[in-house]
């Protein structure tokens, strides 16, 4: 396909038509971006992708906005906005642009949809409202910061602005779909460690790497924690209940706490520990074997008081 144009609103701007301008520019590099009201431009046409504006959504006529009546859904019924549009038809060529290896596509898609394309989805239309402290810390909410000023009087302010927090929204998505592509990458190695485990409530892995989803997919209740190299030294970990929340299948010993170097070793008997973090969650050592002696004692104390 030939396109020339890539078609979104004039004035402010707002994370979805940003998003969706992300992928577009990556796919089509050449075209350029008329951010316009105009019925001339707001029109199919060919050569032209159209998006957050035109009031129709007609993916053959390359026109994905979503504020007219009827507007499009999704199949469980919530809401599109042109960005969850754009990404449900050149998202997987997005993906594949990056460099994701092409039997990772899907899963990568359907993962990113999930996790940073609905929520966008949803706070455009309204069905989202982030609230508390952190609302203000959204993706949406920051990228408007981006917008110029309601006394900026220069006439390309918005133009500037535009592209300006365009980079700014490349990075995000970038990284997005980096980190759904390398817990794809992971997987595979820790469900090869969990298999070399048994029956052992400690997992090594080669590595830093995510490894609860591959933990849960696995079935893998009985592990613990998890102990791996690091650039000096060796990591300790204990392994989160569930996404949300911190609650740990078991904690760090409390004797440990907050100890770092001769402190903790007395406290754990282990040569070559080095840190503890007070949270108990994650611990260091010197060499391997001071990490894994490490982790063998957290095992028995937290098993016994699970008994007890």
């Amino acid at each position: 396909m030939s396109v020339t144009h890539l078609v979104t609103h004039s004035g402010g701007f707002h994370a979805d038509e940003l998003l969706s301008s992300v992928v577009l520019t990556r796919l089509f590099p050449e075209a350029e971006i008329v951010r316009s009201r105009s019925p001339d431009w707001i029109t199919p046409a060919p050569g032209r992708i159209i998006y957050d504006v035109g009031g129709a959504y007609d993916a053959a006529a390359n026109i994905f906005d979503h504020h007219q009546r009827g507007a499009p859904r999704r199949d469980d019924g919530q809401p599109y906005s042109s960005f969850g549009l754009v990404w449900k038809h050149f998202g997987r060529d997005y993906i594949a642009a990056l460099g994701v290896p092409s039997d990772h596509i899907e899963a990568v898609h359907t993962a990113f949809d999930t996790s940073f394309v609905l929520p966008i989805d949803l706070v455009d239309n309204g069905a989202l409202s982030p609230t508390g402290p952190l609302a203000g810390l959204s993706l949406s909410s920051l990228l408007e910061t981006l917008k110029p000023d309601f006394d900026d009087t220069d006439p390309d302010a918005d133009r500037r602005a535009f592209h300006a927090a365009l980079v700014v929204a490349r990075s995000f998505v970038e990284a997005g779909i980096a980190r759904n592509a390398a817990k794809l990458r992971a997987e595979a190695l820790v469900l090869a460690a969990i298999a070399a485990a048994g029956s052992d409530q400690v997992l090594e892995l080669p590595m830093g790497m995510p490894f609860r989803a591959a933990v849960v997919k696995a079935g893998a209740d009985h592990l613990l924690f998890v102990v791996h190299p690091r650039d000096k030294d060796w990591c300790l970990t204990g392994i989160r209940r569930s996404e949300e929340g911190f609650e740990l299948r078991a904690d760090l010993p409390a004797a440990w706490a907050g100890l770092v170097n001769g402190d903790l070793e007395a406290a754990c008997g282990v040569q070559g520990a080095t840190f503890c973090h007070n949270g108990r969650f994650i611990a260091a050592a010197k060499t391997r074997e001071a990490a894994l002696a490490m982790a063998n004692i957290a095992v028995k104390q937290a098993v016994g008081s699970q008994a007890a």
